[in-house]
């Protein structure tokens, strides 16, 4: 008896161009939580710490950024030609949207992903991505352990330095100093 041999599965990889398009176009609903790697992904509903800590976190980053500067929250960043990530904030220039286009590693000084039931995502997917497309720094707020790693130094393989902050520390961004946030105080 021959071996059925069932054919690979193809997938279509959609350019942040298309992605963008279908939206306009009314295909996804309002308040979807999706990214683009490469295919559209579906995000974990928001729970009650997350929101917490994004909301004290805007307030945190708004008060301390410069004039220069932008915080963007839960708004998307370019990645490459196929890559369409939204972190939970993004420290921007001011002048990030000046192209007509979503920031850019050159515009963006600092990603953060606040993550409650997506840290195994946002660690092993997100920020590699970041470091490779050359994203100066980028934050994971691990709410599980209360701690926050800071990934700087990006290069293709990821990026060269982490480093962990605990309840009691100070976090500052590497690009961003004047950005010092004490941890308990986004933790709540």
């Amino acid at each position: 008896m021959a071996t059925q041999v069932e054919p690979e599965i193809a997938r279509r990889r959609f350019s942040v161009e298309e992605f963008l398009r279908m939206d306009e176009a009314g295909l996804f609903v309002e308040n979807d939580r999706l990214e683009l790697d490469g295919e559209i992904v579906e995000m974990h509903p928001i729970g009650w710490r997350h929101h917490r800590c994004v909301t004290l976190l805007t307030a945190l980053l708004v008060k301390a950024a410069s004039d220069d500067l932008l915080v963007s929250s839960q708004g998307p960043v370019q990645i490459g030609e196929y890559g369409l990530p939204q972190p939970d904030f993004a420290v921007i220039r001011s002048d990030a949207f000046d192209d007509g286009s979503h920031p850019d590693p050159a515009q963006t000084l600092l990603v953060i992903e606040v993550s409650e039931s997506s840290l195994r995502y946002d660690r092993n997917v997100k920020v590699p991505l970041y470091a490779r497309y050359g994203y100066p720094e980028a934050w994971i707020v691990d709410l599980g352990e209360e701690v926050v790693e800071r990934h700087s130094r990006p290069s293709q393989e990821g990026y060269r330095q982490t480093r962990r902050f605990a309840r009691g520390e100070v976090v500052e961004p590497t690009a961003v100093p004047s950005l010092r946030l004490a941890v308990d105080d986004f933790l709540g």
